[in-house]
């Protein structure tokens, strides 16, 4: 665990081997499923591939990527927040996923400050992005409280479902 982040109530970590579970978890979550895609995790085997070839490679490969949320005392996790760089021409995107017994108390709101925080503090990008569901009201909402601006509906390269692209300025 290098990266460490903390807020007055959380504290973010790089997801390491050992969440594979966790993450089998959280991308199998019909909410989770609904509004963020069914990424093909079916057996714990799948969710260690895609902790391993896309969430913990994105450290090495930018620099950053999601991070595991959990609670300052404790090291169960809450849910993941961060950066997804998609591609080489677009700004990073901010990005989040809580398991269901973790919502509507204020996490995800806490976590995504301080991920743009730390974001402007490290100057990553003068811009970021979020896609979501435009059916997504509550992730409408954080990101809405964070400052993000609503920018327009596409469907994104890979995808046979809409997102609504908002954007924030980082200065």
């Amino acid at each position: 665990m290098t990266f460490l982040l903390q807020t007055t109530r959380l504290k973010l970590t790089e997801l390491e081997g050992s969440d594979v579970q966790f993450v089998f978890d959280l991308f199998n979550d019909p909410d989770c499923i609904r509004f963020i895609g069914d990424r093909g995790i079916k057996t714990l085997v799948n969710a260690d591939n895609y902790l391993q070839n896309r969430l913990i490679n994105s450290y090495r490969t930018h620099g950053y990527g999601l991070y595991k949320v959990t609670l300052k005392a404790e090291d169960t996790p809450l849910g993941i927040c961060g950066l997804v760089k998609r591609d080489k021409k677009n700004p990073p995107d901010i990005g989040f996923a809580f398991l269901p017994e973790y919502r509507s108390q204020g996490y995800c709101t806490e976590a995504s400050k301080a991920v743009l925080q730390w974001a402007k503090e490290i100057n990553i990008s003068h811009t970021i992005l979020a896609y979501t569901n435009p059916d997504n009201i509550t992730s409408i909402r954080v990101l809405e409280k964070l400052g993000l601006q609503k920018q327009q509906i596409t469907t994104l390269p890979g995808q046979d479902f809409e997102s609504l692209v908002m954007s924030i300025k980082l200065s």
